[in-house]
């Protein structure tokens, strides 16, 4: 059962309104498909291109993007989703993180995309879902093991799970690009959050970013494996293991090899923005949720 917080705390959210919304690398453009009076996160992009996919109160839905249509996706029991989902290459199925009723914490279920009955894939907790290999047979995830959040990976139709990671401090965000020969994360383990890849097998980790102002989570690849897109949390704003809510933070782009880094966007957001990978399938676009705090003009 969720926690029940007051307004003091900096994780109370239920006055939250979110504004879906769309950039265009090629053009500057942005796009708003959904301006709600609650709140949404983690948009994921449809294979297909025609939907978004996004987490609500525990909830799965899909938006059409052309006619902002949304409709709940039928997840069964698993009715504590957090923004930690992904859809399959194929687009077939869709992969949830969902927090179970015997503990609260999370664990990873499968189940078709136009929804069905789900299945537990991790029944090790708490398990966070970032990654899903291009051949369907693998999922990448952060979890906490004995204290420890490092990247593990397991295959798709459940069984032994491997760790990947084990340096000291969180090891989160692991994502697949689209050959499945790499796996993005992000990492702790030089004093800031930073950018890392890594080979699928857990070999040549390798730091991507050194922003010595900024903590960096969430590099995601865009398809054709050229563009990352992360959000950066300003130095001094946070601890650089923690991912809050309600921050003034940046949504930055770079080149796959580490090169030419440039803010796209400037938002009031932070956790629920872009937690998971939201490019479009012809890479020229990613989905984002910026936030108001219902009654305040300014935040």
């Amino acid at each position: 059962m969720a926690e029940i917080l007051d307004k003091s705390n900096p994780w109370y959210r239920d006055d939250d309104e979110s504004i879906l919304e769309i950039y265009n690398i090629e053009t500057d453009e942005r796009k708003v498909v959904a301006d709600l009076d609650y709140l949404i996160e983690a948009p994921n992009w449809t294979p297909d291109g025609k939907e978004l996919v996004f987490n609500s109160n525990g909830r799965m839905f899909r938006i059409n993007i052309e006619s902002g249509e949304i409709n709940q996706i039928d997840t069964g029991f698993v009715d504590n989703c957090n923004n930690d989902h992904v859809v399959s290459a194929d687009g077939k199925g869709l992969a949830v993180s969902h927090g179970t009723k015997e503990d609260g914490k999370s664990r990873i279920y499968t189940l078709p995309f136009e929804g069905g009955t789900p299945r537990l894939i991790t029944p090790l907790a708490p398990s966070y879902l970032h990654g899903w290999s291009p051949d369907g047979k693998t999922l990448a995830y952060c979890a906490e093991r004995n204290g420890e959040y490092d990247i593990y990976t397991i295959p798709a139709e459940g069984g032994v799970e491997t760790r990947l990671t084990d340096a000291p401090g969180l090891n989160d965000g692991a994502e697949y690009d689209s050959a499945g020969e790499y796996i993005w994360f992000n990492s702790v383990r030089t004093g800031l959050m930073q950018a890392w890849r890594m080979r699928a097998d857990g070999s040549e980790q390798t730091q991507m970013t050194f922003d010595e102002g900024w903590n960096t989570w969430f590099p995601h690849i865009s398809p054709d494996r050229k563009k990352v897109a992360m959000i950066c949390y300003r130095k001094g704003d946070l601890e650089p293991g923690e991912h809050l809510p309600h921050k003034h933070v940046e949504i930055r782009l770079m080149d796959a090899d580490g090169s030419n880094v440039r803010t796209l966007v400037k938002l009031f957001g932070g956790q629920g923005t872009i937690n998971v990978n939201s490019w479009s399938p012809d890479s020229k676009c990613f989905a984002f949720v910026s936030y108001r705090i219902r009654g305040q003009e300014n935040v």
